[in-house]
Formats: structure tokens, sequence, C-alpha cells
């Protein structure tokens, strides 16, 4: 089964220094048809104005991933951690018991881009960690390249969560195909340019979410940036559910 969210059908949120679209309910945008997807609970794509950003905050008991498109974004947190993302680094915070952090774009003149994932973990009250990986372009062109996984395999980011993700760069005649295992699922995120997923033409901000399908195929990218999710079920149904 194929469905289809265009970007245009997302909640869009606009604080004037920061504009959110959200692809499932977040803050004050409340859906209760888009709660999630299997442990993929949150997908925020967020527009920081320069030197504005986040202070210090918590958060608990949620793998937090962050995906810089452009700018860079300057995070530091109550374990000590003080770090600047770019484009084409993965940032994953597992808040665990509880974790404090902070947010900023540090350029006075430009924008920051980036795709803030949540993903439900697969054990509550692990002890909060933190880890960042950079994942080249030339290591992302032309297929899915892995990026976080369970195990932290083949030099992803680990998670604790029963996730992969997949990111991927294509132009032209480049192709991808990722097989799902029976009963896992897919979520196809397009961070910029187009492409067409098992028949679909998806363009910046669409997604594409399978079940039962098997295979996924990208191929026909035009300037094309991808996230791929392979996920598995929900285990913290109660946290699925829970307003954030």
């Amino acid at each position: 089964m194929k469905t289809l969210r265009r970007s245009e059908d997302r909640g869009q949120a606009d604080h004037g220094w920061l504009f959110a679209q959200h692809s499932f309910s977040f803050a004050e945008y409340r859906d209760p048809k888009h709660m999630g997807f299997g442990p993929l609970r949150v997908i925020n794509e967020d527009r920081f104005a320069p030197g504005r950003g986040f202070g210090m905050h918590g958060h608990r008991d949620m793998e937090i991933l962050t995906y810089v498109l452009e700018g860079q974004l300057t995070h530091k947190d109550s374990l000590g951690h003080g770090t600047t993302i770019r484009p084409g680094d993965v940032q994953r915070m597992s808040a665990g018991t509880g974790i404090q952090h902070s947010e900023i774009n540090p350029s006075l003149y430009d924008e920051l881009h980036l795709l803030q994932i949540w993903i439900l973990p697969n054990a509550l009250g692990v002890k909060p960690g933190y880890a960042q990986q950079h994942f080249s372009a030339e290591d992302k062109r032309g297929r899915l390249r892995l990026v976080a996984s369970p195990d932290g395999a083949e030099g992803s980011v680990s998670l604790h969560a029963d996730a992969c993700l997949y990111a991927g760069l294509f132009d032209g005649d480049e192709t991808a195909k990722l097989a799902l295992a029976p009963g896992r699922k897919a979520y196809v995120q397009i961070a910029r340019g187009r492409i067409t997923a098992n028949g679909e033409v998806l363009d910046q901000g669409d997604a594409l979410m399978l079940e039962d399908e098997g295979l996924l195929t990208l191929f026909e990218g035009q300037g094309a940036e991808v996230l791929v999710f392979d996920l598995g079920d929900a285990r913290e149904a109660d946290l699925s559910a829970r307003e954030i």
C-alpha cells in the first residue's frame, strides 16, 4: 500500500524567526490522523532566521536526529557537548532519562534550513547520549547510504530504536533500490529536488509511505536529496499517542 503526503498538506507554524512545517502532529499543530508512522514520530522542516534558535530546553525518552540542509547549527547540551552541525552531518541525541540542550543559528546573515526527526525508542529510561557523523556528498551520490541504525552498521550513528535511516543524492539516470523485509514500513522524505519513488513523482517536502510493498525503487532524480526510513513497529504505543 502506498500513501502520498504532499508538502502543502503538512502543518505549518510561522513564529517570525522560525518557519516550521510539520509532517506529524506537533506543538500547536494537532492532527490525530497524522500522529506518526511506526516509530517515526516527528519530521519538522525548520528554517531559522540568522542569530536565532532555541535556548536550553529538555527532552526525555526520544531518539532525536538533526539533518542540516543549508547553513549551520550550534548545539550545546547538559552532557557537556558543544558542536557545530553542517550539511552532510547527522546528529543523534538520545534523550533517555532526560537531557537539556540548545540549538542556535550562529550566522548573522544566513538562514538555517534543517530537518529535525524524532523516533520512538525501543526502551524507556536509557542513558542519555550523543553522536555525530559526517557523510560526504560522494558517499551518498546515486545510492542510499545508511546513516543511522540500531547497531551503528557501516559507520552510521546508532539508535535505540527499530529504525534505519538512509540518505541519497540522485540526478539523471542514477537509481537505487531498497528491499523491505516482511512487516517493515518505509517512509520516503524528499529534502530537496524531485524524484520518482515506486511510480510516484515527489517534489521537495513530499513524502511517500509504504506498507507491504517489499521493494522501494528510486529513479529520475532532479537535484534530489532523499531520506528513507526503514521502520518496524512502535513498541511504546503510549508515547506514539501522546501530544508533543
